[in-house]
Formats: structure tokens, C-alpha cells, sequence
């Protein structure tokens, strides 16, 4: 994917580069990553349409979502899903945050530290996957494409350690062999073609049942197409997935991590573990949705 700057997106879209700095702060220009001390816009990004509002309150989830996200309300289950989600997936993946750290680094965008040390990392990859959480919600209803998968991977690793690795390509797939739960995984030279293969079979009918979305995410992660941060990715896809396809979405909370690994262990001989695991963490979302007044349709 090609990037152009804010001064360059300024210019194209008749607008002060201020206001296009303004438009990504608020995440309204999807795809775009923050560089150090600059921006940088996809070159194919359209400039953000003024927004209407007629004063209703949206009872279906995405509806809800995007009007919490742009109007930066506090409390809501766009401030649920941001925490939870982020915390549980990136806990599962070995981070050390707490979830009260998670929720205030989300709600003051600083780091609450009373003793001990936390990981560099660990606060990035936080404040960046409630960025992709926005980019998720943003292209829900866009067909899954391998550039929307790296730019996931892309917001998600940005300036970590790994990005600094000349070996780890952040936003393209892996360049070394990997390993998942002691599984060996496509190799490198093989990816793009199976990820091609992959999304192409799946983008064949529009509308997805649940167990297709399970099974999407199982190849996805038998794949292991990135160096690292696979399994994160392949949940957020997962999440976005359940929004396009009118899919009640589910967080895999930290509690039952060993029943999902289970689940995508078996998945070839027994689909029950992983379907009943989601299942049971769909139950627990649709919890929050009656919590907030959102209607589920499945």
C-alpha cells in the first residue's frame, strides 16, 4: 500500500493540513498510521464527509458503534468493547497490563503505574489495537481483502521493538518459519499464495454462517501468515466478520483461552470444542448488548 502525507492529502482534498491531522487523530481516515511525529495516509483514502445527525439513537450494534466512536462517547459499549477486547486478546498473547491499566490508558491516554515495571511494548500494541478495533468498525461491511488483513497487522505493530528487527516485516507477511502450539506452519515463500487461495474461497458467497467464520479462522491461523501477532489479527477479523454477516460478536475472554487453543487444535476431527467455546463467549456478549439496548438478530 502507498502512503502520501498529511500536507500532500491537504492539498488533494482542498483542506489545511491541520484538518487533515485533526480527521486522523479522530480516526475518520481509515487506514491511516501514525509515523513518529507525522501521519501517513493511504493514497487511495477519500476525504471524510461532514457528518449528519437527526438525533435518533441507533439500536443495532454497528449503528451504535460508529455513533459512539465519532462522537467520543464515554461509557457506552464502544468503551466496553475497546477494553475488553483488547485486554483479553492481548493477554492471551502474553501482555502484562492489567485490565485497569488497559481501561486507562483507553480513557486518560497516559499509563497509570503505582509499582513495579510494565513492557514497552505491551503499552503500544494496547494503544494500537484499540486503534484497529476503529479500523474494524470503520470496514465492517467491506469484503475481507489481504490489504485490509496488513494493515490490521500494520496499526498493530507500529512502532514496537519488532518494527526496529530488519527480519520482522510489519503490515507483510512473515520472512522466517513459525511455529503455533509446537504446530508447524506455512512457510514463508508459500503464504501469499495460500492467503490468495484462503480469501478467495471464503469472499465466493456474501453471506457467512458462524461455523464459516470459524472455519475462516482456523485456516487463517494454521496459515500463521505473520511473524508475529497472528492470533490478535485473526480475532479482530473475526469481530469484524460477526458485524458484516449481522452475527452476534464474541470476545474470547482470558478465562476459557485453553478451551479456544483446544478448539482450534481439534477443529479438523471435532468442531463442537471451538464452536461451543465461541458460542459461550457470544452468550456473555449478548449480556452487554441487553445491558445497552442493542438488538441482536441471530
Amino acid at each position: 500500500m502507498n502512503y502520501i502525507s498529511a500536507a500532500q492529502a491537504a492539498e488533494k482534498w482542498g483542506v489545511s493540513e491541520r484538518s487533515v491531522r485533526n480527521y486522523c487523530q479522530q480516526g475518520r481516515i481509515t487506514g491511516s498510521v501514525r509515523n513518529e511525529n507525522s501521519w501517513l495516509i493511504p493514497e487511495n483514502a477519500e476525504k471524510p464527509e461532514r457528518k449528519k445527525r437527526n438525533g435518533k439513537i441507533p439500536s443495532d450494534l454497528l449503528s451504535r458503534l460508529r455513533l459512539e466512536k465519532d462522537s467520543g462517547f464515554k461509557g457506552g459499549i464502544y468503551h466496553k468493547i475497546q477494553i475488553e477486547l483488547t485486554y483479553n486478546s492481548n493477554h492471551i498473547e502474553g501482555s502484562r497490563l492489567t485490565k485497569d491499566q488497559t481501561r486507562y490508558i483507553f480513557e486518560t491516554n497516559t499509563i497509570g503505574i503505582s509499582d513495579g515495571a510494565v513492557n514497552v511494548d505491551d503499552v503500544i500494541e494496547t494503544a494500537n489495537h484499540f486503534r484497529c478495533i476503529d479500523l474494524v468498525i470503520d470496514q465492517a461491511k467491506y469484503v475481507l481483502t489481504e490489504s485490509f488483513i496488513k494493515q490490521l497487522h500494520l496499526i498493530l505493530k507500529n512502532s514496537t521493538s519488532d518494527s526496529r528487527k530488519a527480519w520482522f516485516a510489519i503490515g507483510d507477511y512473515k520472512r522466517l518459519e513459525n511455529e503455533v502450539g509446537g504446530l508447524q506452519t506455512v512457510k514463508p515463500a508459500d503464504v501469499q499464495k495460500k492467503m490468495k487461495e484462503l480469501l478467495k474461497d471464503y469472499n465466493l458467497s456474501k453471506k457467512k454462517s458462524f461455523d464459516e467464520l470459524l472455519q475462516f479462522h482456523y485456516d487463517f491461523e494454521r496459515i500463521h501468515p505473520f511473524q508475529d501477532g497472528n492470533g490478535r489479527v485473526g480475532r479482530l477479523i473475526l469481530f469484524k466478520e460477526c458485524l458484516r454477516n449481522d452475527i452476534t460478536p464474541f470476545i474470547i475472554e482470558d478465562d476459557i483461552k485453553m478451551f479456544y487453543y483446544r478448539g482450534l487444535q481439534e477443529w479438523k476431527n471435532e468442531k463442537g470444542y471451538l464452536r461451543d467455546t465461541c458460542l459461550s463467549a457470544q452468550d456473555r456478549f449478548r449480556k452487554y448488548m441487553d445491558y445497552f439496548g442493542i438488538k441482536y438478530s441471530d
